[in-house]
């Protein structure tokens, strides 16, 4: 029976991407010290969830966090709540904004706001875009990094400049810091001193953090506990949420100091992908982050053929999804963490002259 290209990539002997396979064993080794007379938290109060707060908050430089279960919840609030404030129903955000293609309009379903996007979504919001925003939007939503363009970043100057024209205007400025930890090695900053450019953020557990799930939004105290009304109202405040939260500040603990590793990494991987493969290049060409996405001049079926290929002649799996990306091309998105640096590099070196190979045969 043939495989799947995901199929083989999660058989293969060595993937590239993630930190492992998202299965149970996560949750329990999340569990496996702790003390098992350990009090939970009770609907969003106790000792586990306030201290994780603290700990967040702090390290965001940011007076007060809200820890929730979803990042969408978290940032359909934080956007309303600004709204609310600024008595304006109008966020502006990138077209390919998470809240704009992932989340079945719950902005406008849920809370009825009128979302305006910034910018072609093919690049990154510029201080221009900011300054063409009409004079009554109450919030705009910056994405760092910008994920559906292979995670690219403004300069930090840029987006200083941004901060600034907000501050001067009015106009409250949301950090979506989804993947917030992966890209401070890149800028050279703590995380509070990027979150002090912004008026609230959320920051994830899940994606290079690597935890169950779960979300944190912080900002001002009375910012978050209003948030907190909002997150009662959305059905957020599980009777209990400690497996996520223990899970979240063990791998926070765990990862975010080898972030500047896998940012490296993915420096590293990106350079063997533009060694002069023909029609493969990656987005941004040198990354930014710990991600960047892999674009091929070829039909999404071919180039799934060719990775099935390899994963089964190599044992190194570069990806188990890719996309069409239009016009006759294909692509699929990087994110590396503590699976890269235990692939032998001449393994990995054999892998990529098998792509070289196989998308030169294909080009005949």
């Amino acid at each position: 029976m043939v495989k799947t290209l995901l199929e083989a990539f999660n058989a293969a002997e060595y993937p590239v991407v993630g930190h492992g396979k998202r299965n149970v064993q996560v949750l329990k080794d999340t569990f496996d010290h702790l003390d098992g007379e350990m009090d939970s938290d009770i609907y969003g109060t106790g000792k586990v969830i306030e201290d994780f707060q603290a700990k967040i908050a702090a390290f965001l430089g940011k007076p007060s966090a809200v820890f929730f279960p979803s990042g969408t919840m978290a940032q359909q609030i934080a956007l309303r709540l600004w709204c609310e404030e600024k008595s304006s129903r109008k966020v502006a955000y990138h077209p390919l904004c998470h809240l704009e293609i992932h989340e079945q309009d719950g902005l406008k379903e849920l809370h009825h706001l009128e979302p305006v996007l910034l910018a072609d979504k093919d690049r990154l919001i510029t201080l221009d875009d900011v300054k063409s925003m009409d004079d009554d939007i109450a919030c705009m939503l910056l994405e760092l990094p910008q994920r559906e363009i292979g995670g690219q970043l403004p300069a930090y100057e840029e987006l200083e400049a941004i901060a600034d024209y907000c501050r001067e205007k009015g106009i409250k400025l949301h950090l979506d810091g989804a993947r917030l930890f992966e890209i401070l090695p890149y800028y050279g900053k703590t995380a509070a001193e990027v979150c002090s450019l912004f008026d609230s953020v959320y920051v994830s557990f899940y994606k290079g953090i690597g935890g169950i799930a779960g979300a944190i939004l912080s900002g001002e105290e009375e910012f978050t506990k209003l948030s907190k009304i909002w997150k009662r109202r959305h059905g957020g405040d599980l009777i209990s949420l400690y497996p996520y939260i223990l899970s979240a500040d063990q791998a926070f603990d765990e990862r975010h100091p080898k972030m500047e590793q896998y940012y490296l990494s993915a420096i590293e991987l990106a350079g063997l992908y533009n060694s002069g493969i023909e029609g493969i290049r990656t987005r941004p060409m040198v990354p930014v982050s710990n991600m960047f996405h892999v674009y091929a001049a070829m039909p999404k079926e071919t180039f799934e053929r060719i990775l099935l290929e390899i994963c089964e002649e190599s044992g190194i799996g570069l990806t188990g999804n890719v996309r069409d990306a239009g016009e006759g091309a294909s692509y699929y998105e990087v994110s590396l963490g503590d699976r890269y640096p235990a692939i032998p590099k001449e393994r990995l070196k054999q892998a990529f002259e098998l792509l070289h190979e196989k998308v030169k045969q294909t080009a005949k």
